[in-house]
């Protein structure tokens, strides 16, 4: 091993944070202060060549098995996934990942923060659970299991077992998770001192919706008032002269699809400058937390000996808040737009726990400086090219130093097995394992001359594909815009889209098109990305984002009657009854005491949902959230002791999408009430709360307590009829 052998096999610490551009962290030039990342980066290595995949769920399996996202059958991001091999969003027992080989060479593992790499199907208490955490090599697992959570009000599990946050005011999911990982280290350290650690602690921040604490909202006031066009320009300035990027690198220029910040009416550039200010202070929020990990292990006598690797982004910063961005972006995103005044009138609301916002995508932008694109797009750099921090005093020299290798997320696993000096096993489980595909960074310790091991890669989401070698780059980005999610999108021919040329070397930034100097090396690089689409399997080219039949398991599909009971928690809404688009009858039968209260069913959360809940005065009550569009509730009177029979009554007004529908409140046969509510969300409530009999997990739709569970009665079952 090129690097410097310490006594006894180091820890292992890996942060992976979640829609970080290249461009946002302070230590890369960024506008946002990132203290943590900062005193690493004293101590260890930067670098400033390293890639993702450009979306999240395949990220997380290529840094987890060491194989390009698609051998694991993680080719798209899991919302997205569909019935193909290399799309399908469930890893491969052949693709093992680090943490089960670490944990059979007597690593202790934990995964505390967001998975994001079990299917639906497999995610309710139902099980299997083979492809959570602990089915793949983690000892323990805290944390979620979708691709975003509300961070005042998560959607939390321990190890299989749906729980509810800590109960304290001044709660946020990043200090828990770091709470969380301190708590475990310091078990390991008392009951097997002499037993390394693995730990994997990708928190959600700063994934949509942009929550953070009170004081941390505030600390940008006024900082991003000049608009992202000037911000990005700002940041370039500071990447050349700290060095983070080579001198000469052009700045790309801003897409015609994101607006000009000088074309937005005043309004709009408050809304759209509130919005980043409330994301930088949960940048530096989450950064700042991470230090109290880091100082855990500086006062036990770990630090020197644990690689300590930190990656700012699972892929580029999300313009998934779109153009205008969003006080509650799961509606923008399936079309149902809010007014800039809407906005305008709640800029007090913006990264409380009342809120679901994502900012612009002009900030998105200017957070993959100085590259093009952002998010989801493969194409070019802006989507694949995060920076990195590595540091392991007892192993690494040159301390303070650059690396410029090119080094791609899938490097890290076979990292770790080197410096842990454990050989990739041919088996494991009695699986025969797939070679890897990621080549070790240990050579890069040593020297910022190293050779380059990473000679080719290829890259590839919704189409947008590009492939590297040798220091050149083929692109090809496949139209539309990152920034819509259930909609019908741009469906064009893979024929149609126009390959791009760059010399890295002499290009850093993607900035200079050499496409037509040199059309032999054009037509080697696309011969050569259609070699590695089919090496692994995604020949012929697929768009994640066309709409396709629902062919994937689902535990609802085909029914139209449900009974359920109470305990019945954390069924992914995707796998629960389908109660969109169409109309539905649920019957609950409930056994009230004199203090009954509660909740009885309730789906979805914060950004839109329905709850059928019992509140302190015994009033049966029906709330219907559709975003910042609509907000209904309809109230009973106080129920007697004894048994009774509250029914809902969901009468759609389609046929269509987003249809309007009338809700009504029955209680024991009588009408308790109605009301319309305008619009009903196109496709989904949320995309990680979850369908809940007798209490609530992660927000709540009602204006309640946080679980609410019911309390002094019983709800006796539910019974559930869709389109009747």
């Amino acid at each position: 091993m090129n690097a410097r052998q310490p006594e006894g096999r180091p820890n292992i610490v890996v942060v992976l944070l979640d829609d970080v551009g290249f461009g946002a962290a302070s230590t890369f030039g960024g506008p946002v202060h990132t203290p943590t990342l900062d005193r690493l980066a004293s101590r260890g290595l930067r670098y400033n060549r390293f890639h993702t995949t450009a979306i999240c769920s395949p990220t997380r399996a290529s840094l987890l098995t060491g194989r390009d996202a698609h051998v694991t059958g993680v080719g798209t991001v899991l919302n997205s996934a569909f019935d193909h091999p290399a799309y399908r969003g469930v890893l491969r027992d052949e693709t093992a990942t680090v943490a089960r080989m670490l944990s059979g060479a007597g690593y202790s593992t934990a995964c505390i923060g967001k998975w994001h790499l079990a299917p639906t199907w497999e995610s309710s208490q139902a099980g299997p659970f083979d492809r959570w955490p602990t089915g793949r090599g983690f000892d323990h697992f805290y944390g979620f299991l979708g691709g975003e959570t509300h961070q005042f009000e998560p959607t939390l599990y321990e190890g299989t077992r749906p729980v509810h946050r800590p109960d304290r005011d001044d709660y946020h999911l990043t200090e828990d998770l770091v709470d969380k990982a301190i708590e475990w280290i310091r078990v390991q350290r008392a009951m097997t001192p002499g037993r390394p650690f693995f730990l994997y602690l990708p928190p959600g921040a700063t994934h949509a919706p942009l929550h953070v604490p009170a004081g941390w909202r505030e600390k940008y006031a006024g900082s991003f008032d000049q608009g992202w066009d000037a911000v990005r320009t700002q940041t370039w300035s500071r990447q050349l002269a700290d060095g983070v990027i080579p001198e000469g690198t052009g700045l790309t220029p801003r897409p015609e699809e994101i607006p000009a910040w000088e074309t937005l009416s005043e309004d709009e550039r408050t809304v759209a400058a509130r919005l980043m200010e409330v994301y930088a202070g949960f940048l530096e929020h989450t950064d700042t937390h991470l230090g109290r990990l880091v100082d855990e292990l500086e006062e036990s006598g770990q630090f020197d000996n644990t690689l300590f690797c930190y990656v700012v982004g699972d892929n580029g910063s999300s313009a998934e808040g779109g153009p205008s961005g969003a006080l509650n972006y799961m509606g923008t995103l399936q079309g149902l737009a809010e007014s800039t005044e809407l906005r305008r009138d709640a800029l007090d609301r913006i990264g409380t726990a009342d809120s679901y916002a994502q900012y612009p995508a002009g900030w998105a932008w200017a957070m993959t400086t100085p590259f093009q694109w952002m998010k989801q797009v493969a194409s070019h750099l802006g989507g694949t090219r995060n920076p990195m921090v590595v540091s392991w005093p007892a192993g690494i020299g040159g301390a303070g130093e650059w690396r410029s290798q090119f080094g791609h997320v899938n490097d890290l696993a076979p990292t770790f097995l080197e410096v842990a000096g454990v050989e990739a096993p041919e088996y494991v489980d009695g699986v025969r394992q797939l070679p890897m595909d990621g080549t070790s960074l240990v050579p890069s310790f040593s020297s910022a001359d190293a050779d380059e091991h990473h000679r080719v890669q290829y890259f590839e989401v919704n189409g947008h594909r590009s492939v590297y070698r040798d220091g050149w780059m083929a692109s090809a980005h496949h139209g539309g815009v990152p920034w819509t999610v259930g909609l019908p999108g741009e469906q064009r021919s893979f024929d149609e889209d126009v390959w791009e040329l760059y010399d890295l070397g002499a290009d850093f930034s993607q900035a200079h098109d050499v496409s037509a100097d040199h059309p032999q090396l054009l037509a080697e690089l696309t011969a050569l990305f259609e070699d590695e689409a089919g090496r692994v399997g995604i020949l012929p080219l697929q768009d994640a984002r066309i709409r396709r039949p629902r062919t994937l398991p689902n535990l609802s599909e085909g029914r139209t009657s449900f009974t359920f009971y109470e305990g019945m928690v954390g069924m992914p809404e995707e796998q629960a009854p389908r109660l969109v688009g169409r109309s539905w009858h649920l019957a609950a039968r409930l056994d009230a005491g004199p203090e009954v209260r509660g909740v009885v069913a309730t789906m979805g959360g914060r950004a839109a949902g329905w709850s059928l809940w019992i509140d302190p005065e015994r009033r049966p009550v029906l709330t219907y959230r559709t975003f910042e569009i609509d907000r209904v509730e309809v109230r009973g009177k106080s129920l007697d002791p004894g048994e009774h029979l509250v029914e809902v009554v969901f009468a759609y007004e389609g046929p269509g999408f987003a249809r309007p529908a009338t809700l009504s409140l029955v209680v024991d046969g009588e009408s308790a009430g109605s009301a319309r509510v305008r619009a009903t969300p196109p496709a989904v409530f949320s995309i990680d709360e979850t369908f809940d009999i007798g209490c609530t997990t992660g927000s709540p739709v009602g204006d309640h307590p946080v679980d609410f569970p019911f309390r002094d009665g019983r709800v006796l079952r539910v019974d559930l009829e869709l389109d009747g």
